[in-house]
């Protein structure tokens, strides 16, 4: 009795453990992708960093340790650990940023300083790109495309 009870309560945990969604899996990408804001002059610039390497923006020295993303059958998570410093005006340096940027939570863990942003839009890996090509697409058929083209507007006049 006390055998079949046993396996009962195997066969009962495995069936609800089979509807657990399986761990994400995090692919690890050489190069970080970021957009740097100077106050100043309102010039928004992207800057792709090669993982340890550092990269000038202003005063401020960017250099990415880790880029992590996700499969783009899985849920989008992109992650970065990252160290920002700043030169300062007698030529020393000041670090003023270290960990984690979230890509999908931009204003959680951005670089704010008086006169630039630094914040994670993604990260990139040149071996694997994950582009679709157009004529590619769901439901697109011998190049035609199965979107309707935009509706127009019929104006009506209004009576004074």
């Amino acid at each position: 009795m006390r055998k079949s009870s046993l396996l009962a309560i195997i066969a009962l945990g495995s069936l609800l453990l089979s509807g657990l969604p399986a761990a994400a899996t995090k692919l690890e990408n050489p190069i970080a992708v970021f957009a740097a804001l100077d106050k100043v002059t309102a010039r928004i610039a992207p800057l792709e960093i090669p993982i340890n390497e550092t990269k000038t923006f202003g005063a401020l020295r960017v250099t990415p340790r880790v880029c992590y993303s996700r499969p783009p059958t899985e849920t989008p998570k992109t992650t970065a650990f990252v160290e920002v410093d700043e030169t300062l005006l007698d030529g020393s340096d000041k670090r003023i940023f270290t960990g984690w940027m979230f890509a999908e939570s931009p204003g959680l863990n951005a670089v704010e300083h008086p006169v630039f942003d630094v914040w994670l839009t993604g990260c990139k890996d040149p071996n694997h790109t994950a582009e679709v090509a157009p004529d590619a697409l769901p439901g697109d058929q011998a190049g035609e495309s199965n979107v309707s083209p935009p509706r127009r507007h019929r104006r009506r006049r209004i009576r004074q």
